[in-house]
């Protein structure tokens, strides 16, 4: 028999993909330790608080695209550049994630984005 681990890498890219697509408490429930606090200034600091508004964006916006593009592992941390399109017609987001875990538990979060601007005046841009 062959159990398959996933790396802190694939759960955290679970974890945001399942969250930025409306399955907020299935991946709270999967992912997240029980001791989870997190750093949105925008949200109280606690678990069910972020899951809801997690799941609320996810039914407001149900076309919304989010796609991880990178990540780095450095012990307990992993870091996710990602790119965001809440709507279709609507400016794209360059958003960062950092999370601390504990063991295979997402236990810390932190989230940071900024709007890509359509006139950008650095040629590398933001992906």
């Amino acid at each position: 028999m062959y159990i398959y681990i996933m790396t802190k890498k694939q759960i955290f890219t679970d974890f945001l993909t399942k969250c930025a697509s409306g399955h907020s408490r299935e991946a709270f429930k999967s992912y997240v330790s029980s001791n989870f606090k997190h750093h949105n200034a925008y949200y109280k600091g606690d678990a069910n608080t972020l899951m809801v508004a997690m799941e609320e964006n996810a039914i407001e916006n149900p076309g919304k695209n989010f796609q991880v593009l990178r990540q780095m592992e450095d012990g307990d941390m992993v870091a996710s550049h990602a790119k965001v399109k809440i709507k279709e017609d609507g400016p794209e987001y360059a958003i960062m994630h950092i999370a601390r875990f504990e063991g295979n538990k997402i236990a810390e979060l932190w989230d940071f984005g900024q709007e890509v601007p359509e006139n950008m005046v650095n040629e590398n841009g933001m992906f």
